[in-house]
């Protein structure tokens, strides 16, 4: 990590603020163009604010703790976004969950791992990670993924791709269970699948003080209000843009998807290029069990509580892209060691997804 016990620069204290304050003008007066502009600047500022403090958060706590900090701080911002627009919207959201999530998963398994094992690999040839926390990460994504965003379509008590009560309830306990359990792996019983396999020789800057850790983790909470309040206020904008083009509903869930996870990318790229492959695995494969374990239970609560439609089911074409996907990451990510061999070939099958959910 990249924090120390350095005075903390002013723009790390000025974006959380600023976002904060546009945010209430955003709810107070009148959305106009100019506004919905200074608002995504300040919403892009909020989101660079949030990786430095979730950043110094993290080196303060250490690995692997230091990378569930940030997975988990992107995923309230994508699950507070997610139920907000489910509040506020219709039947015409039912999908948006599905869709979000679905758009996580490809963006982090295809788009980030792609860019990271590619980058790095241009940069060092050759990268290694703990192999036995890959695995380990992808079996619970697999079953999650499956539970979740397959099997709906399957199921028969409900016509639709869609779960009946009994079966949504069902569906976010296992993905709590699931989710809970892989970070207890991860944090305690074996922790070391999830440690560089250098640590020992990695030189480290000094963790922050107690005082500067809790500073930023203060700052990263206020940053995460910002984020997702100016997010749901440019909800409208992004919508109507997608419209604007023609371009289908679930390119919206694509849009909130990579506006969300833009921390935690730009974490684990950097992490790639500083030969830190472990800390990118952990960030990417991290967020996208987070992404889908904490997600799903939380509009589960939601639909239950407000009788919000729910469609959780993927379509034929996504569900062969999933499939692919997953099958793409066991195989690649199956030895340990990553080349730029690996990081094109998740590269294209994200182009691949990109282009078919614009041309379907």
């Amino acid at each position: 990590m990249t924090a120390s016990n350095q005075a903390m620069p002013l723009w790390a204290w000025a974006a959380p603020v600023g976002a904060a304050a546009v945010l209430v003008a955003a709810f107070v007066v009148a959305a106009t163009p100019a506004l919905m502009i200074v608002a995504a600047f300040a919403l892009i500022a909020g989101v660079f604010a949030a990786v430095h403090h979730a950043e110094v958060v993290a080196h303060r706590v250490g690995e692997p703790y230091g990378t569930l900090v940030l997975a988990l701080a992107v995923t309230v911002i994508e699950v507070a976004l997610i139920v907000s627009v489910m509040i506020a919207g219709g039947p015409d959201k039912a999908g948006l969950a599905r869709d979000t999530v679905f758009a996580a998963v490809m963006i982090i398994c295809n788009g980030l791992v792609g860019l990271c094992l590619l980058s790095g690999g241009v940069r060092h040839f050759e990268q290694g990670f703990q192999l036995q926390g890959a695995l380990a990460a992808l079996a619970v994504l697999a079953a999650l993924t499956t539970l979740s965003l397959v099997l709906p379509n399957f199921a028969t008590s409900l016509p639709g791709p869609v779960f009946s009560n009994a079966q949504l309830v069902f569906a976010g306990v296992a993905s709590l269970v699931l989710y809970v359990s892989f970070v207890f792996v991860q944090t305690v019983r074996h922790r070391d699948y999830f440690l560089p396999e250098n640590a020992d020789l990695e030189d480290h800057a000094p963790p922050p003080s107690k005082g500067v850790a809790l500073g930023s983790l203060g700052l990263l909470v206020l940053s995460l209000v910002g984020v997702v309040g100016l997010a749901k206020a440019l909800t409208p904008t992004i919508e109507a843009g997608v419209a604007f083009v023609g371009a289908p509903k679930a390119v919206v869930g694509i849009a909130i998807a990579a506006l969300v996870l833009l921390p935690e990318g730009l974490s684990a790229l950097r992490a790639a290029r500083a030969n830190r492959l472990q800390t990118s695995m952990n960030l990417a494969l991290g967020s996208a069990l987070a992404s889908i374990g904490l997600t799903i239970p939380a509009v589960a609560v939601a639909s239950l509580l407000l009788d919000k439609p729910l469609a959780l089911g993927l379509a034929g074409k996504e569900t062969v892209l999933l499939g692919l996907t997953l099958l793409l990451s066991v195989i690649t990510l199956g030895t340990g060691r990553t080349t730029v061999l690996q990081g094109i070939v998740h590269l294209v099958v994200f182009a691949a997804f990109l282009f078919f959910a614009f041309v379907p």
